[in-house]
């Protein structure tokens, strides 16, 4: 069985985090994946502080089992969130989208293990400084906002450059890529793609077709102007956003800006998969059909057991 210091430290039963998705990563899926042995994550996006409180609440119900916070920190809220995670004595805080130092001090002294998403060396040395206690080094392979770097590229340039852990997140959805994860240095990885079919994810079930219908080129960046890019399936929105984007004399950046405001809610709650955003990274045409939180963390790492002993081919 594959056990490293994540595992070890965290109290999980497999060193696996699931993403902090906006508007996916709610108390349903990070129970269902605590409950599996990984560790579930809620997102807190844009939420003020009492709407965590009660994400939160709700996940307490769900699992005795260790979960976390994604701390988006450009959110006009993070002050009041950076206080509720300490308040609901929450163990594990991933933070993305800004500088966590301002929150540091207070949340190690509540003995909270701050474990920042980083796409750079240069941001993987400042947070290590600042006292994270691991870090997740994300590719441009992954959903959501993305980095220049590739997984592979990035990965063990991180594990390098640092002296704590490193967990590996942007194209992992099976056994294959898990395994190459650990020989690039990892001691964890985080999957965000993978999870998005399984059946505690409550988002729409269109947003999950689309996911389950991918083809291994319809995944596509935009936001690039903006400085924001950003990966997701190829839908009419997107076309219509590239369209914009590279027509900077006839659309301003506050045009832009509002095109993208509320499109990923409107996929992913709604179901509006023309019109939304759906966010999903390259590995969306591998994920094949929905299961549980249980049986895709034992499958991925059954098969990376496989792999790392030497097997070339598994029976799925």
């Amino acid at each position: 069985m594959i056990t490293t210091i994540i595992d070890q430290s965290l109290g999980l039963e497999f060193p696996i985090f699931q993403g902090g998705m906006a508007w996916v990563a709610d108390a349903s899926l990070a129970a269902g994946v605590s409950n599996a042995g990984g560790l579930g994550i809620i997102a807190a996006m844009n939420s003020n502080g009492e709407q965590l409180r009660e994400e939160i609440k709700k996940c307490k119900d769900l699992t005795d089992k260790p979960f976390g916070v994604n701390i988006m920190l450009m959110s006009p809220f993070a002050d009041e969130v950076a206080d509720v995670v300490v308040e609901e004595g929450i163990t594990v805080v991933t933070t993305g989208a800004g500088n966590p130092g301002k929150y540091m001090e207070k949340w190690l002294a509540a003995g909270i293990k701050v474990i920042p998403v980083v796409p750079s060396v240069a941001l993987a040395k400042r947070m290590e400084k600042l006292g994270a206690f691991a870090l997740i080094a994300e590719g441009g392979e992954s959903g959501g906002h993305v980095g220049e770097l590739t997984t592979m590229a990035l990965v063990p340039q991180i594990v390098d450059a640092v002296n704590i852990p490193v967990i590996a997140a942007g194209g992992i959805a099976d056994g294959r890529q898990l395994a190459a994860a650990f020989m690039l240095g990892a001691v964890g990885v985080q999957v965000g793609t993978r999870f998005l079919v399984a059946k505690e994810c409550t988002i729409a079930q269109a947003y999950k077709d689309k996911v389950l219908k991918a083809k291994d080129i319809d995944s596509v960046v935009t936001g690039k102007r903006l400085g924001h890019p950003v990966r997701s399936i190829r839908n009419q929105f997107t076309r219509a956003y590239a369209k914009a984007e590279y027509d900077s004399t006839a659309v301003s950046d506050e045009e832009l800006e509002k095109m993208a405001a509320g499109v990923l809610r409107l996929a992913a709650r709604e179901g509006d998969v023309k019109n939304g955003c759906v966010l999903a990274g390259q590995v969306a045409s591998m994920v094949t059909r929905e299961q549980t939180a249980r049986e895709i963390i034992t499958e991925m790492f059954g098969e990376a057991e496989a792999v790392l002993n030497g097997a070339t081919k598994w029976v799925k």
